[in-house]
């Protein structure tokens, strides 16, 4: 099976035999997700250019490091921004003033380096984890641009899935590979390239959107688990994380089987309701871990 196809398998298998989480059906139902069909608006954070090169580079590089959002509190951020766009934002500026790193300066690229690009402290765990991740891009890429790896996917973010997932381990995340699909989407939204399989790529398993699936009531979490998470403590990359993703994934699944809008469509609007202060107010599940 292909990558995807292998992750719904999965996530439904995990789903079904789940000890700590469980997916309320009812509430599911009432789901209104009829803005998920919306196209959002462009994020100005992001990097804009016409330069099909330099927009390559900036996507493949932004998606090297697209993790560790169990670190994102212990982050300097940017004004009105999270992790997440602390990071992409920052590393727009680095492209706007000196261009994108060519793959020889990826392999040789630095904690330090890092950390001066994203305005954080030289010692923070994620500086080391960032470079480790940018010297295996550079090492992935070889003697290839970043846009000769987008043209030679053909159109397919299932490829291009497989192919990140092989070629580098911090994209290695078995049963669910998040990161790995994303990247293909991100391709597609930033008018890279037309995917033609996006349809067939699963939502994208990460602590945000079992957390606003939980808000709704669609994803039920046992006692112990939910004062865990509620306190704002650390879990452990191990099974019960694995089911909190996994469930949310196959809920995305099943509500995209309800109303025809493709798991990475409802992926997306579901991120987006993550954003709001309301939800953001109380404690998703965080968890240290290169995966997201």
């Amino acid at each position: 099976m292909a990558l995807p196809d292998d992750v719904r398998a999965h996530a439904a298998a995990v789903a079904a035999g789940a000890r700590r989480v469980r997916i309320d059906d009812a509430a599911l139902e009432r789901l209104d997700v009829t803005e998920a069909r919306e196209d959002p608006e462009p994020d100005p954070r992001h990097l804009r250019t016409d330069d099909r090169e330099a927009l390559a580079a900036y996507v493949l590089t932004l998606n090297a490091i697209n993790f560790g959002s169990g670190w994102f509190p212990t982050l300097r951020k940017r004004p009105e921004s999270s992790g997440y766009w602390t990071v992409a934002w920052a590393l727009t500026d680095r492209f706007h003033a000196q261009g994108p790193w060519a793959p020889d300066e990826l392999r040789r690229i630095t904690g330090r380096e890092i950390a001066a690009v994203l305005g954080q402290p030289v010692g923070h765990p994620l500086m080391a984890l960032y470079a480790e991740a940018l010297r295996a891009l550079g090492r992935w890429l070889g003697d290839r641009t970043p846009l000769a790896v987008v043209d030679a996917a053909d159109g397919s973010a299932v490829r291009l899935a497989e192919g990140v997932a092989a070629g580098m381990p911090f994209y290695r995340d078995r049963g669910l590979y998040k990161r790995a699909q994303i990247l293909g989407a991100d391709v597609a939204a930033f008018g890279l390239a037309a995917m033609r399989d996006l349809d067939r790529l699963t939502m994208f398993a990460d602590n945000l959107v079992p957390h606003v699936l939980r808000g709704a009531g669609a994803l039920v979490y046992d006692d112990d688990l939910a004062t865990t998470i509620d306190a704002g403590r650390l879990l452990p990359l191990d099974r019960t994380e694995h089911e909190i993703r996994c469930c949310a994934l196959h809920a995305v699944e099943r509500i995209a089987d309800r109303t025809g809008i493709p798991p990475h469509r409802l992926d997306s609007w579901l991120w987006r309701l993550g954003q709001r202060p309301e939800i953001k107010a109380r404690p998703r599940h965080r968890c240290r871990t290169v995966f997201y």
